[in-house]
């Protein structure tokens, strides 16, 4: 019972996530109520590898025409933003890394700083607007955020930036695999590999 719910919701977060751009978390809670479930047990929801496969089962068959070209267009501009931040060891996150990003994807970098707030400053001295918030971390606290809405001229419109502000000593275990030994993450020059031989992560 509770591997067939967690198939459900997969399928149906998977849409969303592609549909309409959603994170996998906030998919996985639509598609509980979208199934007329208003909550689950941890063990009935799907990993977001099992989320992942079904976002690329979709992709292959609504936007094998299109979404690779996104695709390409969004690890291009994350490059010339990782370039920008290079002194914050910015590490490339999210579906842009793990190859499943369509032109709704949000670009997600992590940067691990030794100073907080040194991000902010280099933005401010830059020019370059953006807007300030948090998100849940692994230990259960709130890390900042700051999100940016970059210019993508390969789409034609603006896709928004991420910048998560880790603290420098969480790097240890920024590259740590998923359960299939595949990264969660890559630096600049892990993704200049990606887009020389046009390859999904490993």
């Amino acid at each position: 019972m509770a591997a067939s719910l967690a198939d459900d919701i997969a399928a149906t977060a998977a849409r969303l996530v592609v549909d309409e751009g959603m994170e996998y978390a906030g998919a996985k809670r639509k598609a509980l109520r979208a199934l007329g479930r208003s909550s689950a047990r941890q063990a009935e929801l799907p990993s977001n590898e099992q989320v992942e496969d079904q976002v690329r089962a979709y992709l292959a068959l609504f936007c094998a025409d299109t979404q690779p070209a996104e695709l390409l267009a969004l690890r291009r501009l994350a490059l010339v933003w990782m370039e920008r931040l290079a002194e914050f060891r910015p590490h490339l996150a999210g579906a842009v890394w793990r190859g499943t990003a369509t032109r709704l994807s949000a670009i997600h970098l992590d940067l691990y700083c030794d100073d907080t707030k040194s991000t902010e400053i280099l933005l401010i001295n830059k020019g370059i607007a953006y807007d300030v918030g948090s998100r849940p971390d692994a230990r259960g606290g709130q890390v900042d955020m700051l999100s940016i809405a970059a210019p993508c001229p390969e789409l034609g419109e603006p896709v928004t930036l991420f910048l998560t502000i880790l603290d420098h000593d969480d790097l240890r275990g920024a590259l740590k695999p998923d359960a299939r030994g595949r990264s969660w993450r890559g630096d600049a020059s892990a993704l200049r590999h990606l887009l020389a031989t046009e390859t999904t992560p490993a």
